[in-house]
């Protein structure tokens, strides 16, 4: 399997504004006082269509879908969390722990992937375990070692423990399991997403061990990186705040490699670790100041990878 892809699905957001249904354990979204809905969704257009234009320029193939205005969809922008798409020509759909973020799962998705000439012969269905209470948000909550066959989740109101190991028995992952944590108001909070605090390239991974509060956890889960030969960059807690951990390697033209990140990430990293990153591609960040304060999420949670097959 391979970990790369040089494409990607993303939605350009048509009512984006802070969800108040995901900012019960989301603590990185913000209240932006005094502007007005449409201001807001002006200015995370104006982030969007920058940062696919970045993408396009380096020959990263970005399929862009536009969102509709009903129904209501706040975070249509991260559709990373509802769908993930496999070199087996299998799509997974996954519950979401937000009512008013199912709606983002639609079919004419898929049609629109299929008229891009991409092979789909299979949907394997997470959605039922809403009515139950479970939920699983798809990449944003699991991050997947495609080649070594291993799947990463912090578990959380967002990642269930069995659901994840369902997917990965369906998908032939090792599942690696463990808790992870930040400041928020003085106490120790679950972090809503494990994509927030770690990203896994093809031969690095970026994560922070210090919000693994367990040590047998935080040692069970950085040995198996080193075992499959990955350079390990570890971040801070305050740079998981600027979404440090929120990254994405994905190929350009030629096969080139660009690690894609916002802004507020790039200029969070030392020297060091952006020397350590460069090693494996080039650094490619866009300003995402609005998407960030009140999506809660960041550059990679935009990026939908797609690894069907071409028909």
């Amino acid at each position: 399997m391979k970990q790369i892809t040089d494409t990607i699905f993303m939605i350009r957001p048509v009512s984006f504004r802070m969800n108040e249904q995901t900012a019960v354990n989301n603590y990185y979204q913000k209240v932006v006082e005094n502007v007005l809905q449409p201001t807001i969704n002006a200015k995370a257009q104006q982030e969007f269509d920058a940062f696919v234009e970045k993408l396009r320029n380096v020959g990263i193939n970005v399929i862009v879908i536009n969102d509709t205005l009903d129904p209501d969809t706040p975070d249509s922008i991260f559709p990373n969390n509802w769908i993930s798409l496999h070199e087996n020509k299998d799509v997974a759909l996954y519950p979401m722990y937000a009512e008013n973020r199912r709606g983002e799962r639609r079919e004419e998705v898929l049609d629109m992937l299929e008229d891009e000439g991409f092979k789909i012969d299979n949907i394997i269905d997470y959605t039922e375990a809403e009515q139950d209470g479970f939920f699983l948000e798809g990449t944003g909550s699991m991050i997947l070692d495609r080649t070594n066959g291993k799947a990463y989740c912090a578990l959380s109101p967002r990642a269930d423990e069995e659901l994840f190991i369902e997917f990965c028995e369906d998908f032939e992952y090792t599942p690696v399991i463990f808790e992870a944590f930040h400041h928020v108001n003085g106490e120790r909070k679950l972090i809503y997403h494990t994509n927030v605090m770690m990203c896994v390239g093809e031969k690095f991974a970026v994560i922070c061990a210090d919000c693994i509060d367990d040590k047998k956890e935080r040692k069970a889960v950085l040995d198996s990186l080193k075992e499959d030969g990955k350079e390990i960059i570890l971040i801070s807690e305050e740079q998981v705040d600027q979404f440090a951990g929120n990254m994405l390697e994905l190929a350009g033209a030629d096969d080139k490699r660009y690690i894609i990140m916002s802004a507020a990430a790039h200029k969070s990293l030392t020297a060091k670790q952006i020397s350590s990153l460069e090693k494996y591609g080039e650094i490619l960040s866009s300003s995402l100041e609005t998407i960030e304060t009140c999506g809660g999420g960041s550059a990679r949670c935009m990026m939908a990878e797609v690894f069907l097959p071409k028909a």
